[in-house]
């Protein structure tokens, strides 16, 4: 197997690993009782793409459904995975960040904080710009034909999911949340 596609590999089984709790976490608070949770097809659509998002990067990793692995593409694959390595592990922290917040739906929970520390100080949505940047870097590594457009796909839904939490955010925080979105941008520090 190609050293870049191994790498992949390894980084998959090790953020898989990173993120079981953060999944279990999940499951459990579809259980438990939230203040607010819009009933919207942004709760799983988003996710969904992302589930499939892994399965074609897995698949891409035997070359399937990729471009011929040239030397002149070295750099571009190169820069893919460094682009990919960074995002998976910035989606992380993000998630370790929000702790108890944390939440795979568009929800406040009953005990629900603003975070606005770590990767959240000047992104309001550091999870969805590391889903595109990790998927897009995924492709590019992998030179993969069917990640690349499923990762621009996911582009108007993860902003419509992120304009919806802001709107959440903004009802249960108020001037808060208000005063946390000047000093923030929605994907880009400052930008929107």
């Amino acid at each position: 197997m190609d050293p870049i596609n191994i790498i992949v590999g390894l980084n998959i089984i090790a953020t898989f690993g990173a993120n079981i709790g953060a999944a279990k976490k999940g499951i459990k608070d579809k259980l438990g009782i939230s203040k607010d949770k819009p009933k919207t097809y942004l709760q799983t659509l988003p996710l969904i793409l992302s589930t499939v998002t892994l399965v074609v990067l897995i698949v891409s990793l035997f070359q399937i459904g990729t471009l011929e692995y040239k030397p002149e593409n070295q750099i571009f694959r190169i820069i893919g995975l460094m682009s990919y390595l960074i995002f998976s592990w910035i989606q992380i922290w993000a998630t370790k960040v929000l702790g108890d917040n944390y939440s795979q739906d568009i929800v406040i929970k009953k005990d629900h904080k603003l975070i606005t520390n770590g990767p959240f100080k000047f992104i309001r949505h550091p999870q969805y710009l590391s889903q595109f940047l990790l998927d897009a870097g995924g492709a590019a590594a992998t030179l993969s034909l069917v990640l690349a457009p499923l990762a621009l796909l996911q582009i108007p839904f993860l902003f419509l999911r992120a304009s919806l939490e802001d709107k959440l955010l903004e009802k249960h925080f108020g001037e808060n949340f208000r005063n946390y979105k000047k000093k923030s941008g929605m994907f880009l520090p400052f930008v929107g």
